[in-house]
């Protein structure tokens, strides 16, 4: 074996090794019967970290000015337990925040139905301790959303 070959297959990783030794992954979200791209298609971890930046800032600011009045100490304090309140309800009601709807995304079951208020509260308590949502499968769905049957996805 060539060393240089050894050496880019360490580099490019286990998958890359993997398809060059005839492997087939397929694209994101296809073990999951969902489109390859456009609506319906497995959301990127782009669109889903901007997404969580934007819902955090938000909700970082509503608890610095509404309800700590200022005091940096008490908004953080807050900002976690009204990420889980904000995240919970309105992924309860409507499928998606405010952050993932200016990204265009909603998160489903994998039947496609809306997620219900217990999976909701699951996913959202599991993404507040962030190691599940930083741990991802092949499809990029994070442990948070394996856990209870979801995915995020294009609108």
């Amino acid at each position: 074996m060539d060393t240089r070959e050894a050496l880019g297959s360490w580099i490019d990783g286990p998958k890359a090794a993997a398809e060059k030794m005839g492997a087939d992954f397929g694209y994101r979200g296809e073990r999951l019967g969902l489109p390859k791209e456009g609506p319906g298609s497995v959301a990127g971890p782009g669109r889903r970290i901007g997404a969580l930046v934007v819902d955090s800032w938000l909700v970082a600011l509503i608890a610095y000015g509404l309800i700590s009045r200022g005091h940096v100490g008490h908004a953080n304090l807050w900002t976690t337990p009204l990420l889980f309140a904000v995240t919970t309800l309105l992924l309860a009601t409507t499928g998606t925040t405010m952050g993932k709807r200016l990204f265009g995304l909603r998160v489903v079951r994998l039947d496609g139905g809306r997620a219900g208020i217990p999976q909701v509260m699951l996913r959202t308590l599991l993404l507040c301790l962030a190691v599940p949502a930083l741990v991802w499968d092949r499809d990029t769905r994070g442990l948070h959303d394996k856990a209870v049957g979801t995915v995020e996805v294009r609108i």
